[in-house]
C-alpha cells in the first residue's frame, strides 16, 4: 500500500516562503507520477503542480507559475514544493497525489490519482 505524507506546512506572512514535503512509502518512486494540489475551505481541489515519472520537467498552474518551484528526490522518496511570494489567495490545505499512469492531459485532474497524503495546512496572514 502506497503512503504518502505531507509535512512543512504552517503560518506565513504574505510575501514569504514555505517549503512542503511530500514523502513516499516507495521503493520504485521514479516510477510514479507525483502531483500537488490545494484545496481551499468550500471549494474544489485545485491543481499546482506535478512532475511525470521518469521526467525531470514540472508542469504548474498559472496561479502559482513563476512562484511556486515543484522537485523531486527520487533517491529519498520525496518531492518538494518551494512556495515564494505567498499571498493570501495561497492559503489552502495542500495535498500530494501520485499515480503510475498519468498522461500530460490529465496531470491537472485530481481523480486521476490514485494515492494521496493527509494534507498540510499553509495559511498566509495578510
Amino acid at each position: 500500500q502506497v503512503q504518502l505524507v505531507e509535512s512543512g506546512g504552517g503560518l506565513v506572512p504574505a510575501g514569504g516562503s514555505l517549503r512542503l514535503s511530500c514523502k513516499a512509502s516507495l521503493r520504485t518512486f521514479s516510477a510514479y507520477t507525483v502531483g500537488w494540489f490545494r484545496q481551499r475551505p468550500g471549494s474544489e481541489r485545485e491543481f499546482v503542480a506535478a512532475m511525470k515519472r521518469y521526467n525531470s520537467n514540472p508542469y504548474y498552474s498559472d496561479a502559482v507559475k513563476g512562484r511556486f518551484t515543484m522537485s523531486r528526490d527520487n533517491s529519498k522518496a520525496t518531492a518538494y514544493l518551494q512556495m515564494n511570494s505567498l499571498s493570501a489567495d495561497d492559503t489552502a490545505v495542500y495535498f500530494c497525489a501520485a499515480d503510475q499512469q498519468l498522461i500530460t492531459s490529465s496531470l491537472g485532474v485530481s481523480s486521476q490519482y490514485d494515492y494521496w497524503g493527509q494534507g498540510t495546512q499553509v495559511t498566509v496572514s495578510s
